[in-house]
């Protein structure tokens, strides 16, 4: 069986048995005349009032306040998203014209990256992501950062204890505005809507309940549930406590074309796009004793690829293998911060049972990022670590005795040219855990997951 690479086109197709057993999701139609639609969900959003109304009601209400202008901020995703905030289909020029056609002024418009705790965006990969005529336009972008105590407004604790520090350049508008892609999402059930707000742009403190053990470890903290999923009902709630006057979300295909566009009321807007995803992306499929998947377009550092591997749980067999292809192209931190790097290389030492026993322990201090160690735990709940086997051409070698499982690289000849890489790398693992487990390749279930981590196999029966 051939497969297409799931990267690039700068590397050769990948041979897996014939009776592999692929999961993908169904294909939604993209949206016709998107452009039109984009513009069209702004004037006729769901249980909201348009967008140019609710500008202009804030405007008036500035107005009467103080005889001051209206300011409004925007919330974008940051790089790990592929958001389409340029191009033919691009949400975030839309909403700019509608403000300045209600009367606001470029420089009372704010373009805010909710970096949530990930690092911030650089100037260059800032315009890779934002349609450059908004910078010639002169709007201001800025990088949320969740250690700028200056920058943040405490708003009070949560019914669950979570202290609510957001940042204040949100917090101070006259119009807030929120936009994101809702997906399938491995805590909080799926992504989107609430998510720009919390974690999008909170205080570093602010994770401490959010994204604390208990919260993680909670069964219903999982992807495509909403349903006492306690990581969703916190961040609504801290949404809903500083506001969301206007949400534009998409959802998009596996070539990143919009398939659907949900604009209005921050909650409702959010539930139609969550369900028109599930019945693509919950996808039924034998259990695999091998599971292949890659990390998709999230996957620019080991800290995103927790999600691929956590949604090949849906299928994959106790004591099975993972194999893992990545391309963690992330310039200057291909691991993830250094808080992800330290406790990962922890539970890597000590092992999955012993770190999530030490985090829960009263005695241990809580480290931001550890959460996304946890969600590795969870794997090695149910393989262990050396079944999982992990290649990405990018990753540094310094980083590999950190890292939990196999390092792929060993698995290719030091003479294979680089085109070859990922199809070395699959067929000498394959080689690798026949020989293990002495038995034929054809006589174990083996699964590729087609769309990486953006599908929810779910093993026939469950």
């Amino acid at each position: 069986m051939i497969i297409d690479h799931p990267f690039t086109n700068s590397y050769q197709a990948i041979a897996l048995p014939d009776h592999t057993d692929v999961v993908r999701m169904s294909e939604p139609e993209p949206v016709s005349s998107v452009a039109e639609k984009i513009r069209a969900s702004l004037e006729h959003p769901i249980d909201s009032d348009s967008l140019s109304e609710i500008a202009l009601r804030a405007m008036q209400q500035r107005n009467a306040k103080d005889g001051g202008k209206a300011n409004a901020v925007i919330v974008v995703s940051d790089k790990t998203r592929p958001v389409p905030y340029k191009g033919e289909e691009g949400i975030l020029l839309p909403i700019i014209d509608v403000l300045t056609e209600s009367g606001y002024a470029v420089e009372d418009i704010l373009i805010l990256i909710a970096t949530g705790t990930h690092l911030p965006m650089k100037e260059d990969e800032i315009w890779k992501m934002i349609d450059t005529r908004i910078r010639d336009m002169g709007i201001t972008v800025v990088n949320h950062d969740c250690t700028d105590g200056s920058n943040l407004t405490f708003l009070g604790k949560t019914s669950r204890g979570t202290d609510m520090y957001l940042n204040s350049l949100y917090v101070n508008a006259d119009l807030k505005i929120a936009t994101g892609l809702v997906e399938s999402h491995f805590m909080a059930g799926a992504s989107g809507g609430r998510k720009a707000i919390c974690p999008g742009i909170i205080g570093e403190e602010s994770t401490y309940v959010f994204h604390g053990v208990p919260f993680m470890a909670d069964p219903g903290s999982r992807d495509l549930n909403l349903k006492d999923n306690l990581v969703h009902e916190e961040a609504l709630e801290v949404a809903g406590t500083v506001g969301i006057d206007f949400l534009v979300n998409v959802t998009l295909n596996g070539k990143f074309h919009i398939t659907g566009i949900f604009s209005g009321n921050y909650i409702t807007a959010h539930l139609k796009a969550v369900e028109s995803i599930v019945e693509h992306v919950r996808v039924p499929s034998p259990s695999a004793d091998i599971v292949v998947t890659h990390g998709g377009f999230v996957g620019i550092n080991h800290y995103q690829l927790a999600k691929c591997a956590v949604a090949s749980l849906g299928v994959l067999k106790e004591n099975g293998y993972l194999v893992i292809m990545a391309d963690t192209n992330d310039p200057t931190h291909p691991v993830g911060g250094v808080n992800y790097l330290t406790t990962l290389a922890l539970m890597t030492r000590i092992g999955a049972e012993n770190f999530t026993k030490l985090i829960a322990s009263e005695d241990w201090t809580f480290i931001p990022e550890q959460w996304q160690v946890q969600m590795w735990c969870k794997v090695f709940e149910r393989i262990p670590m050396d079944h999982l086997y992990l290649y990405s051409p990018s990753m540094d070698r310094k980083f590999l005795p950190l890292l939990p499982g196999q390092d792929g690289s060993v698995y290719i000849e030091e003479e294979t040219p680089q085109e070859e890489k990922f199809s070395r790398f699959i067929a000498n693992v394959l080689k690798n855990i026949s020989e293990r487990e002495g038995k034929n390749i054809g006589d174990m279930q083996v699964t590729w997951i087609e769309d990486g981590p953006y599908v929810v196999p779910a093993a026939q029966g469950d």
